[in-house]
Order: C-alpha cells, then structure tokens, then sequence
C-alpha cells in the first residue's frame, strides 16, 4: 500500500476538501484549530477560489474553503516553498474573505468570524519553538483582545513537530503526522487505526485507488516542488561556488562576503528576506540594499 503525498495542493484538495471529505475535514479542523475538541460540528465545503470583485484586485486560490455551523469562515492553505512575501499573501487571503462576505446593500452585522489556518513545511518563525501559532488583534501595550476580534491566523509548522509514531498520543499528533509522513507509509498505522476520519483520509490518499490520470497529475506536481527545491539548492551551491573562487583570488575573507552576496542575490526572487538572512548570515539592511541594487 502506497499514499498520495497529502502536502501537494491536488492531494491536499482531494483529501480535505472534495464530496467526500466532510468528516475529514470537521476532525481535521477540530485537531489543528480547537485542540482537538469537539467544536465543529458540522460544515459546508464551497467552492474556495475568491474572484475578484473590484477591478484590478487580485484573484485568490486556495485550497480548502468551508463555512462552519456557526458561520465561521475557515480557509485552509498547505504550503510547501517559503516564496517571498508568503507571510502577506496569508493576510491578504484571510483578509479578503472577510471583507467580500457582503452583498451589495448588507450591512456590517452580516459579518462572520475568518479562521485562516495554514501548514508548512517549512519553518515560518525561526527561532519559535511552537508548534502551532495563533494570531489575533491585541491592544499593543496591555494585550487585551480588540471587542471584534473577528480573523485569526493558525499557523503549523510541520519541521517542528519531532514525535515518532509510538509517541502520537492526541488527536493533533496523529493528523500533523499523517500530513508529515503518509508518503512514506506502507499500511495505516495502529495506533491511528481507531479513528474514522483518518482511515477514510488514507483510503483516499491510496494510490490504489486513483485513475491513472490522477496519478500522473500527482507525480507533476510532486515533481514541480522538487524542481523548485533543487533550484534553491543549486543557487546556494553556485553562489558559495562563485564566491568561494573569488576568495582564493582576492583573499578568503572577502571571497565569503562576497559568496554570501552572490547566493543572496539568487534568492532574491524566491524567498522572503528572513529566510535569505538564515541562509546567509547578510544582515536585513544588507538584504534590502541588494533589492534595491536589482530594482535600479
């Protein structure tokens, strides 16, 4: 038995958010958003692109949409690459789907609470230990919440969750493992076996059941997030190539500056300037005078 990797965004679609995934999904959402809790009780899965409604605004595809039974909009996006300015794209989504609720005429009573929820697989807050980060409007100096704390943003960053398959203890463990580690299981686990909802997940991430088409259409996507991977790999090797060959003729020191420059530079395009900043050592000012280096 062999499964789909669920972190791809035609994998991530066809387990959470396809006709059948109604219950997938409510347990899903009930692990990763309310600890585990029974909250959501029922949904409705709809249609989760976001056109625009004014001229010039930018069309919004995610993956998963839903609509709780108390109104609560959920929007649900795994992301894979740390592109650049993936943290304001987060906001803009979450932002948007509160905003075009209205109908013309509604007024703004109608509102529904937004729950944007987002998985990584990368680390989105280096340097924070959590697991999983919650973000709502606080007053500034005293923290209390802002009277229409109407949009939260969840955050789950899979590289941080360390707990082998004996370890998994809560319903939360078991659901970041599936997303983490499916591709690389050959059977449903015993100890997620006694939960519904996930065997209904495995069962259609088995590729024992999808078309050949389905398939094939997988394997370009997985190929695509490894060709973007390899991409960043290969301009971190060239770069320290590069300016490793500089230093041996214009002195080590200054080959390394200018090595950690030259990576920077191939990653301008790709990730954001924290990321640029870890992979590097340049500091943000060093970053940002490089952008305007290439916008001259």
């Amino acid at each position: 038995m062999r499964f789909i990797n669920p972190k791809t965004d035609y994998a991530f679609k066809k387990i959470f958010g396809s006709a059948q995934s109604k219950n997938i999904l409510i347990s899903f959402l009930n692990a990763l958003v309310y600890d585990g809790n029974s909250t959501i009780q029922d949904l409705e899965i709809i249609n989760p692109n976001l056109p625009p409604q004014l001229e010039g605004l930018k069309d919004t595809y995610l993956d998963v949409k839903a609509q709780l039974n108390d109104g609560t909009f959920v929007i649900v996006e795994m992301q894979v690459l740390n592109v650049q300015s993936f943290g304001k794209r987060v906001l803009f989504n979450a932002a948007k789907t509160y905003a075009f609720q209205l109908q013309r005429g509604q007024g703004y009573r109608f509102l529904k609470p937004v729950i944007a929820l987002t998985l990584t697989d990368f680390e989105m807050f280096p340097g924070q230990n959590q697991l999983i980060s919650r973000f709502v409007y606080r007053e500034k100096s005293e923290g209390w919440h802002y009277p229409e704390n109407e949009m939260e943003l969840v955050f789950v960053e899979l590289p941080k969750f360390t707990k082998e398959l004996d370890e998994l203890e809560t319903l939360t463990d078991k659901w970041i493992y599936f997303m983490k580690f499916a591709r690389s299981l050959t059977s449903i686990p015993d100890n997620m076996d006694d939960i519904a909802e996930l065997n209904q997940a495995f069962e259609i991430a088995n590729q024992a059941g999808l078309t050949l088409e389905e398939l094939e259409e997988v394997e370009r996507r997985e190929m695509f997030i490894y060709d973007q991977q390899g991409a960043i790999a290969l301009g971190l090797e060239q770069g320290l190539e590069q300016g490793l060959q500089q230093g041996l003729e214009q002195g080590l020191e200054q080959g390394l500056e200018q090595g950690k420059r030259d990576v920077a530079r191939n990653l301008l395009g790709q990730l954001n300037d924290e990321a640029i900043a870890q992979a590097t050592g340049l500091s943000f000012e060093e970053i940002a005078a490089l952008r305007q280096e290439m916008n001259d």
